[in-house]
């Protein structure tokens, strides 16, 4: 008998979230879409979602987390982030700040008030960034971007361990250069269906053995 999962998945109403909730969705998972505001695109998808859920704000989380009842969440999606570009010419510390507010501080933060939530051998994937390796920066700049997403990666290694006794996997996920509105569309990225293909893989396969890996969604694992 297949059993279906119930996935929490954050930022979720455009771009790569949107795509994982339309690609779990269409095979039959129990899927709770979160973000600030929804999109035409997302409610078409005829699931639960969550809106006015900022995961900067440890109210919103607490708020979400009251709201889920006696629900178990078995995979947790850390997806929420942004993206804003700092040259060594041009360093905003606010900005940089606020992205790792967004991209590092807050996930980690979700995780914990959520932990009550999921379920026995749950898992939780972080979507982070190739960008967030230091061995494989060999141009430089984005400071805010990279710096934060180091910093998520280095959380999802100690959630790792942390968890592992209590069951619960942990992956770090590199979507890809994917053709999204934070990378302006680039006309070099893949889509967001691929990217999103690979990336659920890579959760599927996601185990106690390997928790803690830091993959790109097509399976390389990606240097720290």
């Amino acid at each position: 008998m297949l059993i279906l999962s119930t996935y929490l998945i954050t930022g979720a109403n455009r771009g790569i979230g949107l795509e994982l909730v339309r690609q779990l969705k269409a095979r039959g998972e129990d899927v709770i879409a979160t973000c600030r505001s929804a999109s035409k695109e997302l409610d078409s998808l005829s699931v639960r979602v969550e809106t006015n859920i900022d995961i900067t704000s440890g109210d919103s989380v607490i708020k979400l987390r009251e709201k889920l009842n006696d629900i178990r969440v078995d995979v947790l999606i850390q997806n929420a982030g942004i993206a804003e570009f700092n040259s060594l010419s041009n360093l905003d510390p606010k900005s940089i700040s606020h992205q790792f507010e967004v991209n590092a501080l807050s996930p980690l933060c979700c995780v914990q008030a959520m932990l009550s939530k999921l379920s026995e051998s749950a898992k939780i994937a972080l979507i982070s960034s190739r960008m967030g390796s230091i061995e494989d920066n060999s141009s430089g700049g984005s400071y805010g971007y990279r710096m934060s997403k180091v910093a998520l990666c280095m959380a999802g290694k100690s959630l790792s361990v942390d968890l592992k006794p209590r069951g619960i996997s942990v992956g770090i996920l590199h979507p890809g250069l994917v053709s999204t509105r934070m990378t302006g569309f680039t006309s070099s990225g893949i889509q967001p269906k691929e990217s999103v293909k690979g990336l659920i893989q890579r959760i599927d396969e996601l185990t106690l053995e390997n928790t803690g890996t830091f993959w790109h969604a097509n399976g390389e694992i990606l240097p720290w």
